[in-house]
């Protein structure tokens, strides 16, 4: 029969500006009674779920041999995220400070709550709760640092900000980005925007970009999500998009998707069997094709709105330059080399041949 209780830590409760974090241990085989680890992904209506990176299973097995090891000690503290059915009692405070106050954490256990039911989420320590759970000891206290979140919203920047000096997947940071609040490092905050609309062009049914672009919660794309967002980024900064971006980096999403779905559906309409290929069988696929034909867009349709461009005339410019690319066989004929039509890498100086040989046909 599950077990429902009440958990009561001792803990310290500490003032940081205006919010409070809590420090307290507790046995790491009763974390996941109370706490879910939640991994990312999308629902039916395409929303993202969860934060969490997918557990590494050699480093759970890694840390967890060293668990079972002679004088094993995890000194780093895990990351929780409670929500508000979890409270603190305060106790006598110290004489001499006001900021920390001993006292006792109150966590409700249910076990017979789904994961997303749970009052906690881990923001960091995922791999060490893993191990801890499976192995073969009876009890490992570890330290834990929690806070009281309002919602999936923060616990996603708390999560990139906490892990902001860790080498995260690009993809998964990239794919949390969108719905993401709070502060960011600068580097975060200049992508978050490309970042929204890259996944408004994966998930949108009309984009030419639906289903193709490759990250956690789209893994069998085929598309590199980084060479789409050096795309996005260049066009908000440099090129079409920038007349619909607020300088406090909001901007006017639909018109920009608008935009881009323009364009680019004109773009595979054009080369068909090259955009339907992936993209070690095409170069327009590729990286160094994407960011190219990316700089195409800004060439023609650059500060001109959506409603007021020739998509007619983008259309004839695109056909016109059918017979000058070599996305999937023959070479290309650059002015001082010929390359076969795969030589070009995603290289700034290969993106930087085809982006000017390019440029005479695209006036």
């Amino acid at each position: 029969m599950a077990d429902q209780y009440t958990l009561r830590l001792p803990a310290l409760r500490v003032r940081q500006g205006s919010r409070y974090i809590f420090c307290f241990a507790v046995d790491g085989k009763k974390l996941h009674d109370f706490t879910a680890v939640s991994r990312i992904s999308r629902d039916d209506e395409r929303q993202l779920q969860g934060y969490q990176r997918p557990e590494v299973l050699s480093h759970i097995k890694a840390i967890r041999r060293y668990l079972e090891s002679d004088g094993a000690m995890l000194p780093n503290a895990l990351v929780l995220a409670f929500d508000k059915r979890v409270d603190f009692v305060p106790g006598r405070p110290a004489k001499d400070v006001d900021y920390s106050v001993p006292g006792d954490l109150i966590i409700p256990v249910d076990e017979t709550l789904s994961e997303d039911e749970k009052p906690a989420w881990l923001v960091d320590g995922q791999q060490r709760s893993a191990a801890i759970r499976d192995a073969n000891l009876a009890e490992f206290p570890v330290a834990a640092v929690g806070f009281i979140a309002d919602g999936q919203e923060e616990q996603r920047s708390q999560f990139i900000l906490v892990n902001s000096t860790k080498p995260l997947p690009k993809g998964l940071v990239n794919e949390l980005l969108p719905d993401t609040i709070g502060h960011l490092p600068p580097s975060y905050a200049r992508r978050q925007l490309p970042a929204r609309l890259m996944i408004r062009l994966n998930t949108d049914g009309d984009s030419a970009f639906f289903g193709r672009v490759q990250s956690p919660t789209s893994p069998l794309g085929d598309i590199n999500h980084n060479s789409l967002l050096k795309m996005l980024e260049h066009s908000l900064y440099e090129g079409a998009l920038y007349q619909y971006r607020n300088e406090d980096g909001s901007g006017d999403l639909d018109k920009m998707i608008q935009h881009l779905c323009e364009y680019w559906g004109l773009v595979r309409d054009v080369f068909p069997d090259a955009w339907k290929l992936s993209p070690k069988e095409s170069r327009l696929t590729h990286g160094v094709g994407i960011q190219a034909m990316g700089f195409v867009m800004d060439r023609l349709t650059g500060e001109i709105p959506v409603e007021k461009v020739s998509w007619k005339n983008v259309r004839q410019t695109l056909v016109d330059l059918k017979p000058h690319v070599a996305w999937t066989s023959g070479k290309w004929m650059f002015p001082d080399e010929e390359r076969r039509w795969n030589g070009l890498q995603n290289t700034p100086s290969d993106l930087r041949l085809l982006k000017d040989y390019l440029k005479p046909f695209t006036r």
